[in-house]
């Protein structure tokens, strides 16, 4: 038997374009911000920090409270499991697509070859890592406009970290500082796509698919803070004030999302 989800009322199409707007035009901004002049890695590692926690209380405040009221184990378990398997082999095949533009580019170095060349490998991991933002970004509004918004804004933050570090990236392998801009611009395109093909394809969604679907943005956006940001940010130095911005960032959106 289906079950019979209330949902909070269903965002307009103009609401779901600005939020997916959002995040893709702050990703082209922290380019901008990073060519101009790059962030110090401890700056940085707490915008990662800040983002992770933000992500985290959505996923603790909105996402998991739907979720365990309606007692669907079976589909939960179902969601759950497809959206870990799905972010391990997304996984897999991303560091392997950067391994072999790693070993392409130590390549041409070696032989004198032209230094500027895309770094496609990594560019396709940012791209396939962001498609998969839009489409929690629209798992997030078929759950309600309340969980679309906060889930944009938390995204927004992650994505202006991903910016600044690829455009850092891109001026490291010899672009200009227009090009490197424009390079994250059209990767950023990636997280509307996503974002359009997940509101049209869960717009409507209720009962037993919405729990399967809710489940699966659960597991991938703990994925998302556990094995690529925090993993990130622990890149560098662990400090009393970059523990904080964890607990800032959860705290804020917590206290926002009951107030909202």
């Amino acid at each position: 038997m289906l079950l019979a989800i209330p949902t909070a009322v269903t965002p307009t199409w103009t609401t779901m374009l600005g939020f997916s707007v959002l995040p893709a035009v702050v990703m082209i901004a922290g380019a901008a911000l990073a060519v101009w002049r790059a962030p110090g890695p401890q700056l940085r590692s707490a915008i990662l920090h800040f983002a992770a926690g933000v992500i985290f209380s959505v996923v603790a405040v909105e996402l998991l409270p739907d979720i365990v009221q309606h007692h669907a184990p079976y589909e939960v378990a179902l969601g759950f499991g497809l959206g870990v398997a799905t972010m391990l082999g997304l996984r897999y095949f991303t560091q392997r697509l950067e391994k072999q533009g790693a070993a392409k580019e130590s390549s041409e170095t070696a032989t004198g070859a032209a230094a500027a060349t895309l770094p496609w490998g990594l560019l396709v991991a940012i791209g396939i890592d962001i498609f998969i933002d839009g489409l929690l970004l629209g798992i997030g509004f078929a759950a309600g406009a309340k969980e679309g918004t906060l889930l944009a804004i938390a995204l927004t933050i992650e994505l202006l970290s991903l910016g600044l570090a690829t455009a850092v990236e891109l001026r490291q392998d010899g672009h200009g500082k227009g090009r490197a801009v424009a390079i994250v611009a059209g990767t950023s395109l990636m997280l509307l796509i996503g974002a359009g093909i997940g509101t049209t394809v869960l717009r409507g969604a209720t009962g037993n698919l919405l729990e399967i679907v809710l489940s699966f943005g659960l597991a991938a956006l703990l994925f998302l803070v556990t094995e690529e940001l925090l993993t990130e940010a622990h890149e560098e130095t662990e400090t009393p004030l970059l523990t904080l911005s964890f607990f800032v960032g959860f705290l804020l959106f917590l206290l926002l999302g009951m107030v909202a």
